[in-house]
């Protein structure tokens, strides 16, 4: 495990990082960052008091202060300080998905914002997790043109955060994620199955063991869309656009997101506890 314990981790983001499309059976939302969380505290075992298990100490404490629908500026400018005052050893940052799916997106001022979130974090003596999401292109409506916005993003955050204290995972060109089982039924968000993915990839590069009873269509419960069968033959023309597209366009319209009125599901670093 890199640069010791990870044990005050906290997540920033928009819905990538929340957990939409990894939806438990009670409303909430998972996720890729809550199974990092969870693997992190099976491999930091809590700390013993000489008083005994009563008194012991939590061995991993996690927030996660992301909002769906976030562009990355209101990420940055809302999340960073809350994030930097729970004093992490473990700071993990993806965004910008939502930008290069508005009209005009300027790479280098993603690339400037999310190295000031790098800049910031190790200076306090975090480590920092740079995540790009997954590539969902192959099955969006313009997604040939979301594919080369996000292959110019990938391309630059790969090329600039590859210093001490920042480990990069690339899941944007993870080709096995790209496909449609990994995705739930509005093609953009990822399903339990592709948020434990990820969640893999993360532990990996992290040099953190995968709990090998990881099971997405369990975990996840019933109502997760963890189906194999391709998104194109699940949802289909006129409904999908009807219940997918065109309210994404509304809110583009009339300048609102979907994380409206939401605030961060876990804001407070709080212990985590193992399955």
């Amino acid at each position: 495990m890199q640069d010791g314990r990870f044990d005050r981790y906290v997540a920033l983001g928009d819905s990538f990082t929340e957990g939409v499309g990894d939806d438990l059976p009670d409303g909430t939302q998972r996720g890729w960052a809550d199974l990092v969380a969870l693997a992190l505290a099976a491999a930091i075992p809590s700390a013993r008091a000489d008083a005994g298990a009563a008194d012991a100490a939590p061995g991993v404490r996690y927030a996660n202060l992301a909002i769906r629908g976030k562009l990355l500026g209101p990420i940055v400018s809302q999340q960073l300080e809350p994030a930097l005052a729970l004093a992490p050893t473990l700071l993990s940052i993806c965004g910008g998905g939502n930008d290069v799916m508005r009209p005009r997106v300027e790479n280098a001022a993603i690339v400037a914002l999310l190295d000031t979130v790098v800049q910031r974090a190790t200076a306090q003596g975090a480590h920092v997790l740079m995540l790009t999401g997954g590539d969902p292109t192959r099955h969006l409506p313009m997604g040939a043109l979301i594919q080369r916005r996000g292959d110019r993003l990938a391309d630059a955050c790969r090329a600039t955060f590859t210093g001490p204290g920042v480990t990069f995972v690339d899941n944007w060109r993870d080709i096995t994620l790209a496909k449609p089982e990994y995705w739930s039924s509005d093609r953009l968000h990822l399903n339990a199955r592709g948020h434990t993915r990820v969640a893999e990839n993360v532990l990996r590069a992290l040099d953190v063991p995968v709990p090998a009873d990881w099971d997405p269509a369990i975990s996840s419960g019933a109502g997760a869309d963890t189906s194999a069968a391709p998104v194109a033959a699940r949802v289909q023309g006129e409904h999908y656009y009807r219940t997918h597209v065109l309210p994404w366009i509304g809110r583009r319209l009339t300048g609102r997101s979907s994380g409206d009125g939401r605030t961060a599901k876990r804001p407070e670093l709080l212990p985590v506890h193992e399955h």
